[in-house]
């Protein structure tokens, strides 16, 4: 499932994610669909992300930040070796050079 589908599912379904964000209910619909078909490739606005949020912040429904992202696109493969240490580079002086009159 796509984000857009999990959140709408999560809140119960197209109508009440439509009634929250403001949006015509055939725009909720759109985000679940592919580009190609008009749609967001399952990515929910931003503004409608803030309310949303902001209705489970208030108990509406479970809903959490990671919800509105595929979760492959953020993961990175897991190493069990230590991080290689960054070579240590010269500090750059915040201080301006003084002017010479």
């Amino acid at each position: 499932m796509n984000p857009a589908h999990t959140v709408i599912q999560i809140c119960g379904g197209f109508k009440v994610v439509a009634e929250i964000t403001g949006r015509d209910e055939t725009r909720v619909r759109r985000w679940a669909y592919p580009k190609s078909r008009g749609g967001t490739d399952g990515l929910i606005p931003s503004d409608c992300q803030q309310k949303l949020m902001e209705a489970a912040y208030n108990g509406r429904f479970n809903l959490k930040p990671e919800h509105f992202f595929n979760p492959a696109a953020g993961s990175r493969p897991q190493s069990n070796a230590a991080p290689k240490p960054r070579a240590k580079q010269p500090r750059k002086s915040i201080i301006p050079p003084k002017v010479r009159a």
